[in-house]
């Protein structure tokens, strides 16, 4: 039983990386955006790539966002009926629903998000404004890994209900010890 909590520290420890990274990319974000505004309204200057570049974070803060989101149960859900269940239930309800929707769900977006990076890395797509970003299968290449990194979540949502019903532990504390409550 003691895999199930490596695996269990592993993938948590991924998506708490993912939720660094989103965070990272959403202070740039902002900073990029205020700049943009400054710059447009007070000097009258006005830069394509910076307004990509807001784009391209707020991506980057949505498909790293996702996995962390996932896993610190901050998803929607039908949350009125699921806090009134017992631990039990709750993780009998993750493990179904992670097997059964996120885990077809994020191979399917990764097999076809894989070639769609492919095929834009082979293409070296650029931005078809001038003065925008050049290499665009960067921003693409995050939707394979994200959904890689969705995948590792649900993955954990799974060895977290295990231990749940094989161990016998709380949901509320595991997210507590970790100090991601």
């Amino acid at each position: 039983m003691q895999w199930i909590k490596i695996f269990d520290r592993l993938f948590e420890r991924a998506s708490h990386l993912c939720g660094l990274i989103a965070a990272g990319c959403f202070l740039m974000m902002l900073v990029n955006v205020f700049y943009d505004v400054v710059m447009r309204y007070l000097f009258n200057q006005v830069s394509i790539g910076m307004q990509e570049l807001e784009w391209h974070l707020f991506a980057a803060v949505f498909l790293l966002g996702v996995p962390y989101a996932l896993r610190t149960d901050g998803h929607v859900r039908v949350d009125v009926l699921y806090e009134g269940w017992s631990d039990r239930v709750k993780a009998i309800v993750n493990m179904v629903g992670a097997i059964v929707f996120v885990t077809p769900f994020s191979l399917l977006v990764m097999y076809f998000g894989f070639g769609f990076t492919v095929d834009a890395f082979d293409l070296m797509e650029g931005s078809g404004d001038p003065g925008g970003l050049p290499y665009r299968w960067i921003i693409k290449s995050l939707i394979p890994l994200s959904s890689l990194l969705i995948l590792l979540s649900g993955l954990g949502m799974i060895t977290q209900a295990l231990r749940v019903l094989l161990l016998g532990e709380k949901y509320a504390e595991s997210h507590a010890k970790e100090g991601l409550a």
